[in-house]
């Protein structure tokens, strides 16, 4: 399963360098644009359908796990404390690197916040040397970060957005047509929440395989999301002195 998600994640990525969209592999394969973002997300190619859209690409499937392989090598999963240190040191620092993840271009950067070209390339060259990117001529960026990547646990970076932004994230009526708040308490076996934490892990995936698939559309055309997931065995200290002692 691990290797699917490599050679579907590199087949997007090779659509996009050769300026292909979903819309094309849904022309090439003769499916609506629905379907073929739910082929991508399900990770359900069949060889003849896989085949279809790397000939579009002038590829074969074997040139797919080549580049798939190069990736694999030199992805980075995970950045160590030091380093994510570094960055979760530095606010801005911290804010180019969440958008550079995101697909931001430098041209977006400085249109949307008070970065100069050369505070940019500065960050970037942070960035380059921690190996989350390549910085390329003309100030492009080559993501390095493979499909899997994630902060670390309880590192640096997860404390700075619980410390910091959590009441900022929280104080809103989500009420908006893009926001969304839902709040439900239960009493599982282990066994259920086992079930359940999968599903959140699926729903990560599908969130990403979204991200990754609107990377292509104009910049214009989409809105920064954030999600939070979260379960635990939890109760709510208020009712704490209404608590038998036992």
């Amino acid at each position: 399963m691990a290797q699917t998600t490599q050679l579907i994640d590199t087949l997007k990525r090779e659509l996009k360098s050769h300026g292909c969209s979903y819309a094309d592999v849904a022309e090439q394969l003769s499916l609506s644009l629905a379907s073929v973002k739910r082929l991508f997300s399900e990770q359900s190619f069949s060889l003849s359908r896989l085949d279809k859209v790397c000939q579009m690409m002038e590829m074969e499937i074997s040139d797919l796990v080549v580049q798939m392989n190069k990736t694999s090598a030199t992805s980075v999963s995970e950045l160590s404390l030091q380093q994510e240190q570094e960055i979760a040191d530095d606010t801005a620092l911290l804010l180019v690197t969440v958008c550079i993840l995101n697909h931001w271009t430098v041209v977006q950067l400085i249109e949307y916040f008070h970065f100069t070209e050369h505070q940019c390339i500065r960050y970037l060259a942070v960035l380059d040397r921690l190996k989350l990117i390549d910085l390329l001529a003309n100030n492009r960026v080559k993501l390095k970060v493979s499909t899997n990547f994630k902060w670390r646990e309880n590192g640096p970076i997860q404390q700075f957005f619980q410390q910091k932004l959590a009441a900022d994230f929280f104080a809103s009526q989500f009420s908006d047509q893009h926001e969304k708040l839902v709040v439900m308490n239960g009493m599982l076996s282990g066994e259920s929440m086992a079930v359940f934490h999968r599903k959140l892990t699926q729903l990560v995936s599908e969130f990403e395989e979204l991200n990754s698939g609107d990377s292509g559309l104009d910049f214009a055309d989409r809105t920064g999301t954030t999600i939070v997931l979260a379960s635990r065995s939890w109760q709510y200290g208020l009712f704490e002195s209404l608590k038998k002692k036992r």
